[in-house]
């Protein structure tokens, strides 16, 4: 992976998960990183665990404070007088029929999930238009491309982020900026365990599939290899990927795969 020699690479959502396990990866071919999320304690960490940890730095980030985005995008790039590829990880999920779910909770998950996201990636677009270059890596999910019961506003969030950022690349592949969309299905990650709940409180259980979801590692030199390749979108899992071929060809299929299924 000699296209990440040197890279200054920003990883939201780094504390754990896909964002931790990008981390290790990323620093091990040569790039400097900056990691992101709002455990600094738990960043601090995943630093130390790096193989050359001289090239991280650690900066704190809460996506729900989206007027500070352009504060913290100027303190990111202070770190190492550039950004070259921002990769939107960090987020959360849900679990939790619609009927049970307040309103508060569907509003959550759009200020992080989208509107954190969007902030963020707004932000730091006048800084990639100055390098007339620039890569936004979107981790959404299979969620963002069909839907599954329990995740209604998570999926709603997902959805919406396809929607932006292919625009984005749109507007501004001439000025050399690329957009990828990763799409995980099931990764043994606290995805679900952190997921919101109903009243807004975290399930603080795992669910089946992601509990045997690809391992976080594997998950990572996956996503890498579809971000070397600049692809407009990738599909990262096992069986369930079948599902984005499903939605688009024989919807009312998938309709029943996933009810029969029911794993949440």
């Amino acid at each position: 992976m000699t296209q990440f020699a040197n890279k200054v690479v920003w990883v939201t959502g780094a504390s754990s998960g896909i964002g931790e396990a990008l981390a290790y990866e990323l620093n091990k071919y040569g790039s400097r990183i900056i990691i992101s999320s709002r455990n600094a304690t738990a960043l601090e960490e995943v630093k130390s665990k790096c193989q050359f940890p001289e090239n991280v730095r650690v900066l704190p980030l809460d996506l729900s404070e989206h007027s500070k985005m352009p504060k913290i995008v100027e303190s990111a790039i202070q770190l190492f007088s550039r950004i070259d590829i921002l990769v939107n990880n960090a987020g959360i999920s849900q679990r939790s029929y619609i009927i049970d779910t307040k309103f508060e909770v569907f509003k959550k998950l759009v200020d992080i999930n989208y509107l954190g996201t969007v902030a963020l990636s707004n932000a730091i677009l006048p800084h990639f238009l100055a390098n007339k270059s620039g890569h936004y890596v979107v981790v959404t999910s299979l969620m963002g491309k069909f839907g599954s019961p329990l995740r209604s506003g998570y999926c709603g969030a997902k959805h919406a982020l396809h929607g932006f950022f292919d625009v984005m690349r749109m507007e501004h592949q001439k000025h050399g900026i690329d957009v990828t969309l990763i799409c995980p299905g099931f990764v043994r990650t606290n995805v679900a365990i952190n997921a919101f709940i109903g009243d807004g409180s975290l399930k603080k259980v795992n669910d089946p599939g992601t509990a045997n979801g690809l391992p976080p590692e594997d998950f990572a030199r996956k996503m890498l290899k579809a971000i070397a390749k600049k692809k407009y979108e990738a599909y990262i899992g096992r069986k369930e990927i079948k599902g984005v071929y499903l939605k688009r060809f024989f919807p009312k299929l998938l309709h029943k795969v996933v009810l029969r299924s029911q794993v949440v």
